[in-house]
């Protein structure tokens, strides 16, 4: 087994890409039989333009498996991965990985959505109480403003200076997991940059309006 360790972190997050890449989505709204995402809102394949679709069920569920992708790599390598070989820096790996799959999906010609869920799912599994932090101040910004391009801007922007103050002295210990938040809030403004557009001319869409008829 010492032989093939060296590539169980590759493997591992190949895998972890692998499930990033299932636009749930896409797939939720086919099984439910609702349109594509994709070609209406803001044709974002998340949950919150589905939820733009008037099926508050699809987007739960999206909003979940999404949500499940992005955690699941991560709680894998720290449960089972040890013996393995698969230290924290592979938690970081696949966690990246898992979102940078949902951004640019293998299996839907490498157009995803935002990651903002998937990123959450990261940071739920890289450690609860950040993930907890994270999705506060979701809320707290989309309940008070009523738009979530504006709450996952904020939160990405917030969410590794909670990590750094939340884990104090010792983040040096964990300069990947801190490295993958870093470059995950980085993506998650830059994939919103429309928004901010919007958002600067008054024209971005508040939560919970349906798509046009």
């Amino acid at each position: 087994m010492d032989a093939f360790a060296s590539f169980f972190p590759a493997l591992a997050t190949l895998a972890a890409y692998l499930l990033g890449s299932l636009s749930f989505a896409v797939i939720v709204s086919g099984v439910m039989g609702l349109n594509d995402p994709r070609t209406y809102g803001s044709k974002n394949p998340g949950a919150t333009n589905v939820l733009r679709s008037g099926s508050k069920a699809a987007a739960v569920a999206t909003l979940l498996l999404d949500a499940l992708k992005g955690w699941l790599p991560v709680v894998l390598v720290r449960w089972y991965g040890k013996p393995y070989g698969l230290e924290e820096g592979t938690q970081a790996m696949v966690g990246l990985a898992a979102f940078l799959g949902h951004l640019y999906p293998v299996f839907f010609r490498f157009v995803g959505g935002k990651g903002v869920a998937t990123a959450l799912g990261v940071l739920v599994g890289i450690s609860g109480w950040l993930g907890l932090a994270t999705g506060l101040v979701w809320l707290v910004v989309a309940y008070v403003f009523r738009f979530s391009s504006l709450a996952s801007i904020v939160a990405a922007g917030l969410a590794p200076v909670v990590y750094l103050l939340g884990d104090g002295v010792a983040w040096y210990q964990d300069k990947w997991v801190t490295a993958a938040c870093v470059v995950m809030s980085g993506l998650l403004i830059w994939r919103h940059s429309e928004n901010i557009s919007r958002l600067i001319k008054g024209t971005e869409s508040r939560l919970g309006k349906k798509k046009s008829s």
